[in-house]
């Protein structure tokens, strides 16, 4: 068998039921054999065939492609909470008996002292009364150490602050205690450290 014929008996053998293909065989006078789609031209002997189309091949499905697993986003870091709002302390301006100079208290009833009638400016009698007898008992003049050596129970007077005074003396106390914070040793610093945080509470409802 020709190489041409097993090439029709391999169309030939194609999956039947599929469409047909008509093919032409033309012999030429000499005896040479060709296969075409149209007729043979005139002086060829033909012969028509008709052949199976090949099925069309079933492709395997295709794999499926591993779905790429996005990576999970990264948790932001935790943002530090803020310190929990205190109440504004209670503050007391007080003024000193002894000076006229003014502190900051939390307590509106400062314990009393002993301060010399001196310094206060108060004598309980005139100099001559009170020390008229030791004048003349050859004591020697009467000096102002001997006044100041007498001293009476005194008590500062202390006034309540008002919201805005509070937040402005708690300013104050924060830059002091800031400076205070810079200048400090490292084994200094603990109690100033607890302090920042205490006014930065109570700093959060000014």
């Amino acid at each position: 068998m020709t190489r041409h014929g097993i090439l029709l008996l391999l169309l030939l053998a194609a999956a039947p039921g599929a469409a047909a293909t008509t093919v032409y065989k033309c012999i030429t006078p000499d005896g040479r054999v060709s296969y075409q789609g149209s007729a043979c031209a005139a002086g060829q002997r033909q012969q028509v065939m008709q052949l199976a189309d090949p099925a069309p091949v079933a492709l395997p499905p295709p794999l499926p492609i591993a779905a790429t697993q996005a990576p999970a986003p990264s948790a932001p870091p935790p943002v530090a909470a803020p310190p929990p709002a205190a109440p504004l302390p209670v503050l007391y301006r007080c003024v000193r008996a002894t000076d006229g100079k003014t502190y900051l208290s939390g307590n509106g009833q400062p314990a009393p002292y002993l301060a010399p009638l001196g310094m206060l400016g108060v004598l309980p009698s005139s100099l001559a009364d009170t020390y008229g007898a030791a004048n003349h008992m050859g004591h020697g003049k009467v000096t102002a150490g001997l006044v100041a050596s007498h001293y009476t129970w005194v008590q500062d007077s202390c006034r309540e602050l008002g919201p805005r005074e509070t937040c402005q003396a708690l300013r104050d106390a924060w830059d002091e205690n800031e400076d205070k914070l810079r200048r400090a040793f490292q084994s200094d610093q603990p109690p100033l450290l607890q302090r920042e945080a205490e006014l930065r509470a109570q700093l959060t409802n000014c």
